[in-house]
């Protein structure tokens, strides 16, 4: 969610957060997030949250990587310094298969850190919620739902959280 005009509807339980999120992603509004003591099952599918593209930006971090060093070697023994040591082939690819190995490690691994820094945008050092009253209980026994989406007012969403009993429905940011 970016910065600005965030509302926060607060629950005092996790089935009632789950109804709230699928009301609000019926409604078809974006910017949907929750801020919750522990993991609630099925809350990433009540907010539409869609799959992460970590996994397949690691891949090709790794790939990448390794394929660099190994080039790397084979420029340096084939082409740039040959040196036939013993008769041995200029391109002796089980030497050079380890430290590609270990290139592709290292690769998938900072991309991956990288990956996940970028798509969760941290770090975030202020966001609009941190602001509001008696938010820190969202860590110890409070649910919110966090709307940002600028075509939403507080009557819209406590209209369409009519029936759910919200604690409170407050503007942040």
């Amino acid at each position: 969610m970016s910065g600005g005009r965030v509302l926060l509807a607060e629950f005092a339980d996790p089935e009632t957060l789950l109804d709230a999120a699928r009301r609000a992603r019926e409604a078809g509004w974006r910017g949907l997030d929750a801020h919750v003591p522990f993991a609630i099952e099925g809350l990433a599918d009540a907010l539409g949250l869609g799959g992460t593209r970590i996994r397949p930006a690691m891949l090709l971090g790794g790939a990448l990587s390794g394929a660099f060093v190994y080039a790397l070697q084979w420029y340096s023994a084939v082409l740039d310094y040959p040196v036939n040591s013993g008769g041995r082939p200029l391109h002796s690819w089980p030497v050079f298969l380890i430290p590609a190995f270990e290139a592709v490690i290292l690769g998938a691994t900072l991309t991956g850190i990288l990956a996940f820094l970028v798509s969760t945008g941290l770090p975030r050092l202020h966001h609009p919620a941190f602001a509001a009253h008696g938010f820190a209980r969202a860590s110890q026994d409070r649910f919110f739902l966090a709307v940002a989406d600028p075509a939403v007012d507080a009557a819209r969403l406590a209209a369409a959280l009519d029936g759910l009993a919200p604690l409170s429905i407050r503007e942040v940011g």
